[in-house]
């Protein structure tokens, strides 16, 4: 079975505040005002599900909790059997009401397998850690420094975030070599690091926020053409920020 897609769980795993391993254990179909803004073609229900573990969450969970899902009817008008089928469910907390969790989005209930297990683990654990990279939201701004040699030179492309946090690319030139960039963390340019391993927290904020292309900078001329070159050498080394068929 292939990989899940990481920017999938890496969206919802940060959305969430509150993940659960958990086990159906029945489904009551709601009708009335609670269900007049379901999608045309779905039904809501209330499902019931035994917690099998607690992945996320800043408070312990009872043994049993319950929640909302909208559910596809089939062409038949039939409602998927869910009873005992394992979940992984991305929600937060009901304030007040001990047990009821609501799912941050539509398809935040997900199939158990040992493979969406893992990534769900390990993208949490990532996103816990004390040097988690911050969110990436654009440019801040971008120059090249040409080098003492033709074709030699450095680009360094500032990046804005959520928290204020630096981080920038630096990409380097060399004649007679391959580019290289790296990304550094801190006011410290680190040249000599790799680029970030594809499906890590890193590679997902600089893959899955950042623009096709350089947007204008400061710079005019050649040294601007070279800094949106070496842009899309980056953004190239990346590659595309798959979240899977669109939900």
């Amino acid at each position: 079975m292939p990989s899940p897609p990481y920017a999938v769980f890496a969206d919802l795993v940060l959305a969430a505040p509150v993940i659960v391993d958990a086990a159906i254990r029945s489904t009551t179909r709601i009708k009335g005002p609670e269900a007049l803004n379901v999608p045309a073609g779905s039904a809501r229900l209330y499902v019931e599900a035994d917690v099998q573990a607690l992945i996320r969450g800043a408070a312990p969970l009872p043994p049993r909790i319950g929640y909302l899902l909208d559910v596809p009817i089939d062409s038949r008008g039939k409602l998927p059997n869910l009873r005992k089928f394992r979940v992984l469910l991305f929600a937060r907390a009901v304030a007040g009401t001990a047990g009821q969790i609501q799912l941050v989005r539509p398809d935040a209930q997900r199939a158990w397998t040992p493979g969406a297990d893992e990534l769900t683990r390990r993208i949490t654990t990532e996103t816990l850690a004390a040097d988690a990279p911050p969110t990436v939201t654009g440019i801040g701004n971008a120059f090249h420094t040409p080098g003492n040699l033709p074709g030699e030179g450095e680009t360094q492309i500032f990046l804005t975030t959520a928290d204020s946090r630096p981080v920038s690319l630096n990409i380097t030139r060399r004649p007679g070599e391959q580019r290289r960039w790296s990304v550094s963390l801190s006011d410290v340019v680190e040249q000599a690091a790799p680029p970030p391993a594809h499906d890590t927290l890193l590679w997902y904020r600089l893959a899955c926020a950042l623009p096709a292309a350089l947007p204008n900078t400061a710079q005019d001329g050649e040294d601007a053409a070279i800094a949106r070159e070496d842009y899309q050498f980056v953004i190239e080394s990346l590659g595309p920020c798959d979240r899977g068929p669109s939900r």
